[in-house]
């Protein structure tokens, strides 16, 4: 039998997740790579807090669009992670597309230097 959380405990849980990132010296960032983080092709710093807990989702703050206005890598965009302040990872595993994936992006081919812009993320409680 699977386990079943209530909504108050998802919520609190995914409250501790957010917390988690906006944990540390500086802020959480967001790191986007190839497929299994094999390398790292943009690096995106979120605000503090990162975002807004409702319910069994953690909804990154994305307003106005994050960029990184240089790409440290070539390829295609398939996976990523999120680190606290102190560059520890909190989460992992993350998908990444244009729509419909838990870290969107204007797109997932990317070129060394180019700018590459976040446009959405959400985080939902299994």
């Amino acid at each position: 039998m699977a386990v079943t959380y209530s909504t108050a405990m998802k919520t609190l849980r995914m409250q501790a997740v957010a917390d988690g990132i906006d944990a540390g010296a500086s802020a959480g960032t967001i790191e986007i790579g190839t497929a299994a983080m094999a390398a790292v092709l943009a690096v995106f710093t979120l605000p503090e807090p990162c975002g807004t807990v409702s319910g069994a989702v953690l909804t990154l703050d994305m307003d106005p669009d994050i960029s990184d206005t240089s790409a440290d890598g070539d390829g295609t965009a398939a996976a990523a992670q999120i680190k606290n302040g102190d560059g520890t990872v909190v989460i992992s595993g993350l998908t990444v597309g244009t729509s419909g994936a838990d870290i969107n992006l204007d797109s997932v081919s990317i070129t060394t230097g180019q700018t590459v812009t976040l446009t959405g993320g959400t985080i939902t409680h299994a």
